[in-house]
């Protein structure tokens, strides 16, 4: 998963757009024009830390003239009072790039720190954290990177660069094997090299999956954890395993323990509080 830096400012520059408009008339109103100043980004929360880097770039597209001096990396443990970053240059500037900063730091704190705590509940296993789809329009680059910043490993980014069967796909087209063999016309044909994971919801279709001899993962959606520890035995390695489904706090080291390789969680990035951040000014 990549974005392109001028893709990431070409954004910034919009939510920018959005919230200035023709001006910050506060700002406008209340500060002489060559006001100088220096804030601090001050962590009022506990968890781990995301954003520092985007936030830069947002200053830097506010006024390249602001000094920006980071004190924490992405993916540091950070505690009440923890400093993040300083800044110093035009108060002005500050005070423009401060909301934004700050709604993309607190978000992307916020899944950073749910990933580092659902990891470190299945960290006895070799069993990793996927993230999924189900992310903010046009916010996906970031939410997911939130996830890379908590341990978590990043699932396919969009639907474009991996193929993905699922139930619906598989109903549609009459059943596994029907599916399957249009995967494997539409690769030949098309030339593309994807990789193919395929949603199973029984041992039906695990077996129809594997004698198909495509699929380099098999998505295990609402298993119970003996049914896919039943599974993952009977898969035995012959392809990547992936638990989905239900999967919360309570029950997720219940199903790392059945061997399963991966467990993606949609919650990671779509049931998150933000972690308390401020910017303040230094007097």
């Amino acid at each position: 998963m990549m974005m392109e830096k001028e893709e990431i400012r070409a954004f910034l520059r919009a939510a920018l757009r959005e919230d200035v408009g023709d001006g910050d008339h506060t700002t406008m109103a209340t500060m002489p024009e060559d006001a100088m100043g220096s804030a601090r980004l001050l962590v009022k929360d506990e968890g781990v830390l995301s954003g520092v880097g985007i936030a830069q770039m947002v200053f830097e597209e506010v006024d390249p003239n602001l000094q920006f001096e980071q004190l924490l990396q992405d993916g540091t443990r950070i505690v009440r009072g923890d400093v993040a970053f300083l800044l110093h240059g035009h108060a002005a500037s500050i005070t423009i790039g401060e909301r934004l900063a700050l709604n993309i730091m607190q978000r992307m704190s916020g899944i950073a720190t749910k990933t580092a705590d659902m990891s470190q509940l299945i960290a006895q296993t070799s069993c990793k954290l996927l993230d999924t789809r189900k992310t903010t329009p046009g916010f996906r680059y970031f939410e997911k990177l939130a996830v890379r910043h908590g341990g978590g490993v990043n699932h396919r980014f969009g639907l474009y660069d991996m193929i993905l069967v699922k139930d619906n796909h598989i109903d549609y087209c009459g059943g596994v094997k029907a599916a399957l063999e249009n995967v494997k016309k539409y690769l030949t044909e098309t030339g593309k090299n994807l990789q193919v994971e395929v949603e199973a919801r029984n041992m039906d279709e695990i077996k129809a999956i594997l004698e198909e001899n495509i699929a380099f993962r098999i998505l295990l959606d609402n298993f119970s954890p003996a049914d896919l520890k039943v599974a993952v035995e009977y898969i035995n390695g012959r392809v990547l395993t992936e638990a989905s489904g239900g999967i919360d706090e309570n029950t997720i080291a219940a199903y790392a323990e059945t061997g399963v390789d991966f467990i993606s969680m949609g919650a990671l990035t779509h049931q998150i509080s933000s972690l308390d951040l401020s910017l303040k000014a230094v007097k």
